[in-house]
């Protein structure tokens, strides 16, 4: 596994020294794009429509529109003035509960190692997260950006995840259309709660799989062997259209899954 940053916890006096990996890849199938005629892979340069022609990366600047069509400038000395302290440290703010973070703040996720004589430490606070349930809130700086983040155990292993500050999160009340508290009937209810039921089940990440991802990973292996690709017909959705209907029809089908899998 590839080291991507090294550094420390840090939370009272305590330093950990600490490697950080990635923890999570995407497993996408990458595309060029080609020049259809010769099959060549396109290039990009960077072209001012105004002057019309290619700039130089040394004529280029970064500056932040704060008007319609008007820029300020920051120049690299300005912003390196500005730039947090990169201190190489995942300092700990706060101890809290998993459970009081909402999923929808959490970004990117990345192992922590211990380093170089941090086995100790790093094993030491482990336990402690793990015996009093608690996680860290933290702030760590890399390349200049700083980052909110949380220190947790996952399979006797530190992990750190990049969260989202609050203003960074959208606010639900934004979304149109949402509607407000609406008497429903009980039988209704009962019915959506007796489907979640039949659906419900021990989360086993490894029962899931990208079948897009398959199914094109195949379709290429097809054309580079010269064989043709046949489309599959799809299967028609069953037109339901009563609510109730629909509840019962898909908890039955549900059972039967289940019986059919052995899981009754």
């Amino acid at each position: 596994m590839h080291t991507i940053w090294k550094g420390a916890i840090s939370f009272g006096l305590v330093n950990i020294p600490v490697k950080m990996y990635a923890a999570t890849e995407e497993k996408k199938i990458p595309f060029r794009l080609l020049h259809k005629k010769c099959r060549t892979p396109l290039q990009y340069t960077r072209t001012c429509p105004y002057c019309q022609e290619e700039v130089p990366w040394a004529d280029v600047v970064k500056g932040v529109e704060y008007a319609d069509g008007k820029y300020v400038l920051m120049e690299k000395d300005e912003l390196e003035a500005i730039a947090p302290e990169n201190r190489k440290s995942i300092e700990i703010l706060d101890f809290v509960d998993l459970r009081e973070i909402d999923p929808i703040f959490f970004d990117r996720t990345y192992y922590l190692g211990p380093g170089d004589t941090g086995e100790r430490a790093y094993t030491l606070l482990r336990e402690a997260m793990e015996q009093t349930g608690k996680i860290g809130v933290a702030q760590i700086t890399i390349r200049s950006k700083q980052s909110l983040a949380v220190v947790r155990v996952y399979q006797n292993c530190l992990v750190m995840e990049t969260i989202f500050y609050p203003d960074e999160v959208r606010s639900a009340t934004l979304v149109p259309g949402v509607p407000q508290e609406t008497a429903l009937p009980e039988k209704e209810m009962e019915m959506a709660r007796q489907l979640i039921e039949s659906l419900s089940t021990p989360f086993d990440p490894g029962k899931y799989r990208d079948d897009y991802r398959e199914a094109l990973k195949e379709a290429i292996d097809k054309k580079i062997r010269g064989e043709e690709i046949v489309e599959a017909p799809e299967a028609e959705p069953e037109k339901v259209v009563d609510l109730m209907e629909a509840l019962k029809a898909s908890i039955d089908a549900a059972q039967k899954r289940k019986k059919a899998a052995g899981t009754e």
